[in-house]
C-alpha cells in the first residue's frame, strides 16, 4: 500500500518498511515529548498513535485511509519521539511515507510549481521571488490579507506566510557571491542552501566569513536545491534527481581540487536531509556508495568550529545582554548536535549564556507547518516564547531557517525585547 521507500535506513540498521513500523511496541515514552500530543491529549496526535495508524494502513485494516490524514498532516516531523524511544523507531519516515501514499502523487498547485522551479528553473524562480518581495514591500499583500481577499481566493497558507515573514533581502546570497574567483586550493566547500540564499543571505555571509577566518580559504559550490521540500511533499523522483546533481557537483570539484571535505551548510533542516541522501538510494548499488561518500563529508555549520577556532573569532559582546540557545529539531534529534554549540557559547560568554528551558522542544515552524496549521503552530510557539522570556535573554540563537522565521515572528508578537540570530551569524559579528 505504501509508496516508494520499501526499505528504511534506521539507527538500528536497514529495515523493510513494515518491520520498521512494527518496531513500535506502544510503550508511550514518546507521548511526554510530542508537542502535538501534549497540547491536545489526542492519542492519534502522538508518535505511538501515528505509528499505529500507519501500521493499520499497511495491513489494510483502516477502512478509510484518509481518516488518518489529519493525524499524519499535523505531525511536526520534529523527531522528538525517536530521540526518546529506546527502539529508535523512525516515526518521521513512517509519517512521511504514509503522507505520500495518501497524496498519491497529487500536490497543491503552488507547492508543485515551487518544487519544479526549485529543481529545474532556478533563474526564473529568482526573478519571480524578487518581484514578489518587491510587491510585499509595497504593502499590497498585507492589504489584501486585511481585506480577506487571500482567504476568499483559497490562499490561506499564503496569507499566513505573508504575516510570518517580515525580513526580506533585496539581493540573494547567490547574487552577492556571483563573479568571485574560485580559490586554487580550497580547504572546505560551502553549500548555498535555499533558506540562507533566498531569506537570510546575511547568515550565509556570516558563515562564509567565520569559516574563512578559522579554516582558511573555501569555495561556495554552485549546488542545486537539496531536495528536502520534494522529499517531504512527495516527489521522490525529483528529490533523487537533485541529490544526484549535488553529489556530481561535489565529486567533480573534489576531483579538480583534491579536497576530500568538509561540505558545510547552515540550515540544519537541509543539512540533515543532505546527510540522509543514502536513504534515497538503498536499492541502487551504483548510487548508494556515492551518496554515502558525499553524506559523510557534509557538516552543519554548528559542528564546524572547535572551541579554539570559535574563540579566535572577534566577537561583539554587548554588556549585560544575555544569550540563550534554541535547538533546531533536525540538528538535535536527527543529527545529535547540541553539545558543541553550548560549549562554545559558555566559553565565549561565560555567565551571559543562559540555558533555555525545554530548548529541545519544537518552536512550531517545521517548514511550512506554521502556514498550514496556524492554530497548532501558534500554541507550540507560545510555549517556546514563554520559555525564552523566562531567561530574560536579549538574543536567542538557532540554526535552521524555519526556526529563524518562526522565532522572529513569535518574538515580535510576544517578546519584542529579544531578537533571534543564527549561531554562525552571532559568532561572526565583530566590533565596529
Amino acid at each position: 500500500m505504501m509508496g516508494d521507500l520499501k526499505v528504511l535506513r534506521t539507527e538500528l540498521g536497514d529495515r523493510p518498511f513494515y518491520d520498521s513500523v512494527s518496531q513500535c511496541n506502544r510503550c508511550g515514552y514518546c507521548e511526554s515529548v510530542c508537542p502535538t500530543y501534549v497540547l491536545t491529549g489526542k492519542e492519534s496526535y502522538s508518535g505511538r498513535g501515528r505509528n499505529q495508524l500507519v501500521r493499520l494502513m499497511l495491513e489494510g485494516k483502516l477502512e478509510d485511509p484518509k481518516a488518518a490524514e489529519d493525524a499524519l498532516s499535523t505531525c511536526l516531523l520534529c523527531g522528538a519521539c525517536t530521540a526518546a524511544c529506546y527502539a529508535r523507531v523512525a516515526t518521521v519516515d513512517h509519517v512521511l511515507e504514509a503522507r505520500r501514499s495518501l497524496r498519491n502523487g497529487h500536490l497543491p498547485l503552488i507547492a508543485g510549481v515551487l518544487m519544479k522551479l526549485l529543481a529545474d528553473r532556478r533563474p526564473l524562480l529568482d526573478r519571480m521571488l524578487k518581484i514578489a518581495y518587491a510587491l510585499k514591500r509595497t504593502g499590497l499583500p498585507a492589504w489584501a490579507a486585511r481585506m480577506g481577499l487571500l482567504k476568499l481566493a483559497g490562499l490561506d497558507a499564503l496569507q499566513n506566510a505573508d504575516s510570518h515573514v517580515h525580513e526580506l533581502p533585496r539581493r540573494f546570497l547567490s547574487d552577492i557571491r556571483s563573479g568571485r574567483p574560485r580559490p586554487a586550493a580550497p580547504k572546505w566547500f560551502y553549500l548555498t542552501l535555499c533558506g540562507p540564499n533566498y531569506l537570510y543571505p546575511k547568515v550565509g555571509e556570516a558563515t562564509l566569513a567565520a569559516l574563512e577566518e578559522t579554516l582558511g580559504e573555501g569555495e561556495a559550490l554552485e549546488n542545486a536545491c537539496c531536495g528536502l521540500l520534494h522529499f517531504n511533499y512527495g516527489d521522490l523522483n525529483l528529490s533523487r534527481s537533485l541529490a544526484r546533481r549535488n553529489i556530481e557537483i561535489y565529486e567533480r570539484r573534489r576531483a579538480q581540487t583534491g579536497l576530500e571535505g568538509p561540505v558545510v551548510g547552515d540550515c540544519s533542516s537541509c543539512v540533515a536531509h543532505l546527510k540522509s541522501y543514502p536513504q534515497l538510494f538503498l536499492d541502487d548499488p551504483l548510487w548508494l556508495p556515492r551518496a554515502e561518500a558525499f553524506s559523510k563529508n557534509v557538516k552543519d555549520s554548528v559542528e564546524s568550529f572547535s572551541l579554539e577556532e570559535a574563540a579566535a573569532l572577534k566577537k561583539r559582546r554587548p554588556q549585560g545582554e544575555k544569550v540563550t540557545y534554541h535547538d533546531s529539531c533536525r540538528a538535535r534529534n536527527a543529527m545529535g548536535l547540541a553539545r558543541n554549540q553550548r560549549q562554545i557559547l559558555k566559553a565565549v560568554l561565560g555567565e551571559r549564556f543562559v540555558e533555555l528551558p525545554q530548548a529541545e522542544w519544537c518552536c512550531g515552524g517545521a517548514g511550512a507547518y506554521s502556514f498550514v496549521h496556524p492554530e497548532l503552530s501558534e500554541e507550540v510557539l507560545k510555549s517556546k516564547i514563554s520559555n525564552i522570556a523566562s531567561t530574560q535573554a536579549g538574543i536567542v540563537l538557532t540554526s535552521s531557517t524555519s526556526c529563524l522565521v518562526q522565532l522572529a515572528y513569535g518574538l515580535k508578537k510576544y517578546y519584542p525585547s529579544c531578537r533571534v540570530m543564527h549561531f554562525t551569524e552571532f559568532l561572526a559579528q565583530t566590533d565596529a
